[in-house]
């Protein structure tokens, strides 16, 4: 099913603008819709001239909604955050912005919506993240029966926060916390797998309202990823176990920056494992997608930390 035009929210995250390239690459014209436009113009060169439009989008003002879905066939919604602030809240933006894409998409009259949750959305979850995002979902079949909707795990490449961070953090502190013992079991994937899985769930007949949960052909602790990305990091940094109480207090001041790099809520999320488990859903394989394993592709981005000065922009945003 060939894709005319997609709206894609949150095209210039580090999700979207992988997507964005790769539904290009399928020949489709795309909207970027986003907050901040003039940001994103590192996206016009990943199309032919004129095939990539970022355009102005909140996804909590309906009417812009409405007017970045103008014409497209298609929606992907990939707009989401990692932790609260005072004006931006998981519900806000996990729920009503979901909501809102939903309607418009379907008020549009686009034939295909894909909608980016996450692994472990639940809405019995410790976290608050995951049970807006079981909330989402939900939001999201009401007004757009027919969605695709894609769990991610942990996803991971050369602009992620997650490997990149811990590798940048070891620069400059002697030890990194072991949340919960560093006992949680996770899988991420490759952000180029994630991006395929978006361009063939929108344009397979057979993905219209199925979900599927993504993860990597590996599942690995928490400790043994942080082992893994100091290793090939070419970092040291002792591997520090602390109990939750403790982490709650770090975190309490974590949360006064713009980007905290630990909530108490991630904690929370953090008490259960998060890898590919509902029997119900589809899978990577399902959509075709072999999955690359994460030492095929990690190496590439981790050993620039090695040289000493690549990635202050990453130390900065710490």
């Amino acid at each position: 099913m060939a894709v005319v035009q997609a709206t894609v929210f949150g095209g210039s995250g580090f999700l979207g603008r992988y997507a964005v390239q790769r539904l290009a690459e399928t020949g489709a014209r795309v909207v970027a819709a986003m907050r901040h436009p003039e940001r994103a113009g590192f996206l016009k060169p990943m199309g032919a001239v004129g095939q990539i439009a970022p355009v102005a989008a909140d996804i909590g003002d309906a009417a812009a909604v409405a007017a970045a879905m103008r014409g497209s066939d298609l929606a992907v919604n990939l707009v989401g955050i990692l932790a609260e602030s005072r004006r931006r809240s998981f519900a806000a933006i996990h729920v009503d912005g979901a909501r809102r894409v939903a309607e418009a998409a379907a008020a549009a009259g686009a034939t295909r919506l894909v909608h980016v949750s996450a692994l472990g959305a639940d809405a019995a979850s410790p976290s608050a993240y995951a049970r807006s995002k079981a909330a989402g979902e939900a939001a999201v079949r009401a007004g757009f029966p027919g969605a695709a909707v894609l769990r991610p795990g942990v996803m991971v490449g050369p602009e992620d926060r997650f490997l990149n961070r811990f590798a940048a953090l070891a620069r400059v502190v002697p030890a990194l916390p072991l949340v919960h013992g560093g006992r949680t079991r996770l899988q991420p994937v490759c952000i180029r797998d994630a991006a395929e899985a978006v361009a063939r769930a929108a344009t397979r007949p057979d993905a219209a309202g199925r979900t599927y949960e993504l993860g990597g052909p590996a599942v690995y602790s928490f400790r043994e990823l942080l082992e893994y990305t100091l290793a090939t990091a070419g970092r040291r940094a002792l591997l520090l176990p602390l109990p939750e109480w403790l982490l709650a207090l770090e975190a309490r001041v974590f949360e006064l920056l713009p980007e905290p790099p630990l909530t108490r809520d991630q904690i929370a999320l953090l008490r259960r494992d998060n890898i590919v488990n509902d029997s119900d859903a589809g899978r990577l394989g399902d959509l075709g997608i072999e999955p690359v394993p994460l030492e095929s592709a990690a190496p590439e981005w981790l050993a620039r930390h090695r040289r000493g000065g690549a990635l202050e922009g990453v130390r900065r945003r710490l």
